[in-house]
């Protein structure tokens, strides 16, 4: 599985469109070569650069693998096309948030993949946290894209 964005490269420099400099909205992505076991695919973006706690930009899950990438600007809510659904980010609030380092110094954001042999069935909007356990042990194969942002 791999999984890569139209908008930059693995370890580039990610956008000011896409970070809270900018417009402040997610970033395309696309994948391929997914298990065809795979009934479902979740993201979770994080910089593990942050102060204190690693800092979780995104949370989206029950994306249908097929479907092989997401557009730019997913609506910030908690369930958008598809059935796709999106848990609360470290802002506490529904889809993205882009990187917002602070400091001049450069931080990673990594955009990790996890194709699932299930998808996620439950009401209650979840976090980082919630997701990993509903995750476990229902992970086929994950990838992940790492970008950079650091503010001028």
């Amino acid at each position: 599985m791999i999984i890569e964005s139209p908008a930059f490269k693995e370890g580039d420099d990610i956008p000011v469109k896409y970070t809270c400099d900018g417009e402040d909205i997610s970033p395309p992505l696309k994948w391929r070569d997914v298990s065809p076991d795979a009934k479902s695919i979740a993201i979770i973006c994080e910089d593990p650069d942050a102060p204190l706690i690693k800092w979780i930009h995104w949370i989206i899950y029950n994306i249908p693998p097929e479907i092989g990438g997401l557009k730019e600007n997913i609506p910030k809510k908690e369930e958008v096309e598809s059935g796709i659904k999106q848990g609360k980010n470290s802002w506490n609030k529904f889809g993205y948030g882009g990187p917002c380092p602070p400091g001049k110094k450069p931080h990673r954001y990594y955009f990790k993949a996890y194709a699932l042999d299930i998808k996620i069935n439950i009401q209650q909007p979840l976090k980082k946290k919630g997701l990993l356990k509903l995750m476990k042990g229902h992970v086929i194969e994950e990838a992940e894209l790492m970008g950079k942002y650091s503010r001028k």
